[in-house]
């Protein structure tokens, strides 16, 4: 991997390890990111590792896209290897809420209907995150439609609140508000 020698890993010399990554403030990960201290792949890493064994409890994601997510972090280590301008978020790991079209990744909005949607293009959102260097880990769970008040839907179980998974995480974006406090 192109992280092992071109990063530093100095987070362990700030008393951070890789579990705890998932759990620093995006402009926290992006100054460590920039400053190569953490490299874009053992980011995303360290949340492709934690969503199996938390999400099955949350169901924040509807989908999770690991193989795209490691390419991107893999294409954000190589532009700062050649020493290319980054953009605010490079190699920040994030994700989408399933009522924004992603090219290519499967776009239910919740919904039966579009459960095997698969859009051709970007929504303007997306494709601003996407362009300003974000890494794209998968699609936060939604009502349907993003149209009422708790993340329930056909497609699968609720979405739970991770401080209390008795509870809803609220709607219409409970998979993005779960997922984000549980450092998913």
């Amino acid at each position: 991997s192109v992280g092992r020698f071109l990063f530093d890993s100095h987070w362990e010399v700030l008393g951070l390890d890789k579990s705890q990554l998932p759990f620093l403030s995006a402009t926290e990960l992006a100054a460590l990111l920039k400053s190569r201290e953490v490299s874009p792949v053992e980011a995303t890493e360290a949340y492709l590792e934690r969503i199996p064994q938390v999400d099955p409890q949350l169901n924040s994601y509807i989908t999770v896209t690991a193989e795209r997510a490691i390419e991107a972090a893999r294409k954000a280590e190589q532009a700062v290897a050649r020493g290319d301008k980054l953009g605010p978020l490079h190699g920040v790991p994030i994700s989408v809420k399933d009522v924004q079209m992603t090219a290519g990744v499967r776009t239910t909005s919740g919904s039966l209907v579009h459960k095997d949607r698969v859009p051709d293009a970007d929504c303007a959102v997306v494709e601003r995150v996407l362009a300003a260097g974000a890494v794209m880990l998968g699609k936060t769970n939604t009502p349907e439609f993003g149209l009422i008040g708790v993340t329930e839907n056909r497609l699968g179980g609720p979405c739970r609140n991770p401080w209390d998974t008795g509870r809803t995480s609220g709607g219409s974006s409970g998979g993005a508000g779960a997922s984000l406090a549980a450092g998913l």
